[in-house]
């Protein structure tokens, strides 16, 4: 019997990988399953037949059924141990999403010029629920690289742009008191009353500031981007502590003044 198998660096980061969304009802049952399947591998980079079938509670042959039709359409291919992975059609179709949303279209050019301004890392994030993903990240050009490819997807309260969105978009603040607090590291809120706290000082100053949210000894600071008053995502400069705190004056007018511009380029 195939069992699935483990990658050290996908379970480093299960924490910060999607829950699935699991339909509360109406739509088609077999495409639901199907989707279920596909959010199995959010976290197990290779999974059996059993496996699948065990973690959505179905009968073996329905999970090896809805195995193969994704596997015939390249959403998920098959090993030479009969283990299943995300296919690369899987793959093709998440780039297309990433080039062509708009808001990343409008921020990019933005990003590389806040980049060179601050010399930190920049992310682009917005909202999904009660978690935040960075659907752009521009590196630290002093070499000063920390996150690499992971932590795409972060709740919002471990994460200064997750405060920044969800003090000016109403929807974000309640998925994440619905979700909850779960800690991360000694900066992160963990309490309603501290959320409610946080968003207020944002919503005061216009911007967030986070240490040791997500990953310890480490911060960042974030503003909203916003349409028609509406936060619909963050523009945010990461990088070690020291560096952050030595520079909050000077880079959130830099910030501020670019998450604006995206703004208006994003609606015109």
């Amino acid at each position: 019997m195939t069992t699935a198998t483990h990658d050290p660096q996908t379970e480093a980061d299960a924490w910060c990988t999607p829950k699935p969304k699991r339909a509360t009802g109406g739509g088609l049952r077999s495409v639901g399953t199907a989707l279920d399947v596909l959010e199995c591998f959010a976290v197990d980079s290779a999974l059996g037949v059993s496996d699948v079938a065990r973690r959505l509670g179905v009968a073996k042959s329905t999970a090896h059924r809805v195995l193969t039709t994704l596997a015939s359409r390249g959403f998920i291919e098959q090993d030479s141990q009969g283990l299943y992975r995300l296919g690369l059609h899987l793959y093709d179709l998440g780039m297309l999403s990433h080039a062509r949303n708009g808001l990343r279209h409008a921020a990019l050019p933005v990003m590389q010029a806040v980049a060179e301004q601050t010399r930190h890392t920049v992310n682009l994030g917005v909202p999904d629920g009660g978690d935040i993903v960075f659907i752009e990240r521009i590196e630290s050009v002093d070499g000063v690289r920390i996150l690499g490819h992971s932590g795409r997807r972060q709740a919002a309260h471990c994460v200064s742009s997750g405060l920044a969105i969800a003090a000016f978009n109403p929807d974000v603040d309640r998925a994440r008191r619905e979700a909850g607090f779960p800690p991360r590291t000694r900066g992160t809120v963990r309490r309603v009353e501290e959320w409610e706290e946080a968003l207020g000082v944002v919503r005061q100053r216009g911007y967030a500031v986070l240490h040791s949210g997500s990953i310890a000894g480490a911060s960042s600071v974030a503003v909203p981007i916003r349409s028609q008053g509406r936060a619909i995502g963050s523009l945010s400069v990461f990088g070690p502590t020291p560096l952050i705190e030595a520079d909050v004056r000077r880079v959130v007018p830099l910030l501020t003044a670019a998450a604006n511009r995206i703004a208006r380029q994003y609606q015109s």
